[in-house]
């Protein structure tokens, strides 16, 4: 008699049969815990206190600490050179721009003969005085004539200080015609170009001084009382840069519209790609505090809300939906929703619904 085999499926699991005879079985495997399979394998770890910095966040542009302003002190003279250009840091004094001087050089020249004719007779006028007195002493010469000698002698005299007050003039408007830097920094705007004719007090050039920034943090006036002088800043700026900084001061007023106050924050070196006019976000230093904590891993984010996932005696876990606070060192404060004992499944709460089974594989110590 011919012998048929055959393979049927039951249960998960395979049989072969000749003639109605079962030659092979294996059962299938009994039920997990609660009567259901695990949907994932968790670890768990409890709330943990720690000691969290405060943090305040806020943010602002970037600004330059200080812009010096360099304006042209000559009249009249026109530009014969630039030195700098934008971007460039320069030294204090260093010469950014030359004025052409043919006109001051043969100003000074002729103050300088007008002071050496002076000199010439006031020294004439001296001799004539020694003279006088001389004469007058010998009884040649009357009291009269010697007081004319000796006026005649202060006047030259006068006429001496006044050509050299001329020279001195000369020379300070020859000195500017050479446009130096105030102080120390960074070149941020150039207005002059060549062959420009300058007037008083025309602005040539800005120097942000020292190449310092700063960061004007806008604040509430709610928030305006936890910012004190000299707190630590972080701040993150739109062109990827972490600076690090310090509140130097907190302005005066609030500002009647928006309601808002500026903390002035010095940016500390190295500033990396950071400009004036950048905005940027930060956080400031506001003190610390003790508070209960898990893991950034362990918060899930559904419909705007914060979630926690617990596991119960029977390995099910509930949906927990808490408030958070600050985060620190990849751990979130929770304020509250959460029991200091409970068991909180650290990662892989995004996959979890509430009610689902799971298999505990471990507990994490922060």
């Amino acid at each position: 008699m011919t012998t048929m085999f055959f393979f049927r499926r039951v249960g998960g699991w395979f049989f072969l049969a000749a003639s109605g005879l079962a030659l092979a079985q294996t059962p299938p495997a009994p039920a997990a815990e609660g009567g259901g399979k695990p949907v994932l394998s968790v670890s768990v770890t409890t709330p943990t206190r720690l000691a969290l910095t405060r943090t305040l966040e806020a943010s602002g542009s970037l600004a330059a600490w200080q812009e010096a302003v360099v304006s042209a002190e000559a009249n009249g003279l026109q530009i014969e050179q630039l030195l700098v250009d934008v971007g460039e840091t320069v030294q204090k004094g260093q010469v950014l721009a030359r004025l052409r001087t043919l006109v001051l050089d043969a100003e000074l020249a002729q103050a300088e003969s007008l002071l050496a004719e002076a000199q010439a007779n006031a020294s004439e006028a001296k001799a004539q005085r020694e003279r006088a007195r001389t004469l007058q002493q010998q009884g040649f010469f009357s009291e009269a004539q010697l007081t004319q000698a000796r006026t005649q002698y202060t006047a030259a005299a006068a006429r001496v200080q006044s050509a050299q007050a001329a020279v001195q003039l000369q020379r300070q408007r020859l000195a500017q015609a050479t446009v130096r830097a105030p102080d120390r920094g960074v070149i941020s705007a150039r207005r002059a170009t060549l062959g420009q004719v300058v007037a008083p007090g025309m602005e040539l050039f800005r120097i942000i001084r020292q190449g310092r920034l700063e960061w004007r943090a806008e604040v509430t006036a709610a928030e305006l009382g936890q910012v004190k002088p000299g707190a630590v800043v972080r701040i993150r700026t739109t062109s990827g840069d972490t600076l690090q900084g310090s509140v130097r001061t907190v302005a005066p007023s609030v500002d009647p519209t928006t309601r808002n106050a500026l903390v002035y924050v010095d940016v500390k070196p190295p500033l990396g790609n950071a400009r004036p006019g950048i905005f940027a976000r930060g956080a400031m230093t506001v003190g610390q505090t003790e508070a209960v904590t898990v893991p950034q891993t362990a918060v899930i984010l559904r419909d705007g809300f914060s979630y926690v996932f617990t596991v119960n005696p029977d390995q099910r876990v509930s949906q927990r939906k808490v408030l958070v606070g600050g985060l620190q060192d990849s751990r979130v404060e929770i304020r509250d929703g959460l029991a200091a004992n409970a068991q909180v499944v650290s990662s892989g709460g995004a996959f979890l619904n509430d009610g689902d089974l799971v298999r505990v594989v471990g507990t994490q110590t922060p």
